[in-house]
């Protein structure tokens, strides 16, 4: 499951990545993601949540690329992710080099405390 929202007041986009997470779950929420950006200003900040990931589909790497380039196109400005357990990076970092052409700023956090001091929430 994908969780998708924002907060305009913090020019926020959050994403959190729950349980069993199939190929359908990204590709059904891009509309949303792509809607949510829409509202957000310039150099606007993501938040990626794999706390709760248990496992995610291989098919999913080629979904995630795509959404990165959609963020990136955006004009984000800050990427913070959530990645307590290194297991479940499931090559964030690789997929970054080749969808965030414009190299955004990104920052990993072992828990949403850590990224909630690192982005002012």
């Amino acid at each position: 499951m994908l969780l998708v929202t924002s907060s305009r007041e913090k020019n926020l986009l959050y994403l959190s990545y729950i349980g069993q997470v199939r190929i359908g779950d990204l590709a059904r929420h891009q509309p949303d993601v792509v809607a949510l950006m829409a509202e957000l200003s310039p150099a606007f900040r993501v938040l990626v949540n794999l706390s709760e990931l248990e496992t995610m589909d291989t098919g999913c790497m080629t979904e995630i690329g795509g959404l990165m380039e959609l963020i990136d196109r955006s004009g984000v400005g800050l990427i913070v992710r959530v990645i307590p357990d290194p297991a479940k990076d499931i090559g964030f970092n690789i997929l970054s080099i080749f969808h965030y052409p414009r190299r955004p700023q990104i920052a990993v956090c072992k828990n949403m405390t850590e990224a909630g001091k690192l982005l002012g929430i």
